[in-house]
């Protein structure tokens, strides 16, 4: 089975590409490389020990999708491709609103011409907002407080809808939360364009030199370091609830929403305490005022993931933290040095 993975060569993407070709799936991987690297595709092929077709192409372009949809059989797709910085969504709305909902709508538009209706999207914990309680249940408000989040937020109301005009639309909405950790070779991990707006790439970038010194925004929050709070899961964990839901889907037309997390919350100093142990580092840190659309704490119920899909992280911060700076270590200017 052929499926099209957009952002495949991002950080998710490029993990759930390697998983879902050691789960038996054929994958197109279609990146524009803006924030990634074709030297991430080239290391899965290694990985794996297979070749991957790669299309460098834009999702705005409906044109080069319509090609991509001409040329391959396609049975499935996994929609990574979007722009994520919380930041910088609330200082280019428009770039956001235009890359992701506008490019998405490009690509359910080609689908739907092609007749390929099954879509796993990634979502995003941003949709909930500052939610009302912890755990985040996927029935709570949809609160979304910056750019970046009413995207995702737009996108799932579109597939929503879609499902609702036309029951063959198989659709998985996975809210996850916070993505860290690299894959346990070392050979693949997220290496971000300029400065990191995820926190464990920006530590372990701390941690090698490039950075001189991690910022940490807000220590006034209502949480027991006064840091905030956040569900950080295992990227290949991340992408192997990508495989499951995918399969739930080619065996069953439904809509579904999952949350992928741990279940547990970590603070920003519990994350830099532990990758100090992973790395034997001392990571200099500087606190400075809370970023517009932070919040205090989230982390999610899981549940729905287990009752649906037999799914749920297995590995812990500590692992998370290793792997992160075995990629690091390995790689410390990222794929730009081949190793």
């Amino acid at each position: 089975m052929t499926i099209l993975i957009t952002g495949g060569a991002g950080y998710i993407g490029s993990h759930t590409c390697l998983q879902m070709i050691e789960a038996g799936h054929e994958v197109i991987v279609l990146d524009n490389l803006s924030n990634s690297r074709i030297e991430s595709i080239n290391r899965i092929e290694r990985l794996s020990r297979a070749r991957i077709k790669f299309v460098e192409a834009d999702i705005r372009d409906k044109a080069a999708m319509r090609m991509v949809f001409e040329k391959y059989d396609i049975s499935a797709v996994i929609h990574f491709a979007g722009l994520k910085a919380v930041g910088e969504s609330n200082q280019k709305p428009l770039l956001y609103y235009d890359n992701n909902v506008v490019g998405s709508l490009n690509l359910f538009e080609v689908m739907n011409e092609f007749n390929v209706k099954t879509i796993v999207f990634s979502s995003s914990a941003t949709v909930y907002g500052d939610p009302i309680s912890v755990p985040i249940e996927e029935s709570f408000p949809l609160t979304a407080t910056n750019p970046y989040g009413r995207t995702k937020l737009m996108i799932e109301d579109i597939l929503r809808d879609l499902h609702a005009s036309d029951s063959k639309w198989r659709v998985a909405l996975l809210r996850y939360f916070n993505p860290i950790g690299a894959h346990s070779s070392g050979l693949i991990g997220e290496d971000p364009n300029g400065i990191p707006n995820n926190l464990l790439p920006y530590v372990s970038q701390v941690a090698v030199g490039r950075l001189p010194t991690l910022r940490v925004y807000g220590n006034d929050y209502a949480t027991h370091d006064g840091t905030g709070v956040r569900d950080y899961i295992h990227v290949v964990d991340l992408a192997d609830g990508h495989v499951d839901a995918l399969e739930y889907l080619l065996k069953k037309e439904d809509f579904i929403t999952l949350n992928l997390g741990t279940g547990k919350g970590f603070s920003v100093l519990d994350v830099v305490r532990a990758f100090s142990k992973a790395s034997d580092k001392s990571i200099p840190y500087e606190f400075l005022p809370r970023r517009m659309g932070d919040i205090a704490m989230n982390y999610a119920d899981t549940k729905l993931a287990m009752e649906l899909l037999g799914w749920s992280a297995k590995r812990s911060l500590d692992e998370m933290c290793n792997d992160t700076w075995k990629w690091q270590s390995n790689n410390p200017n990222g794929y730009e040095k081949i190793k």
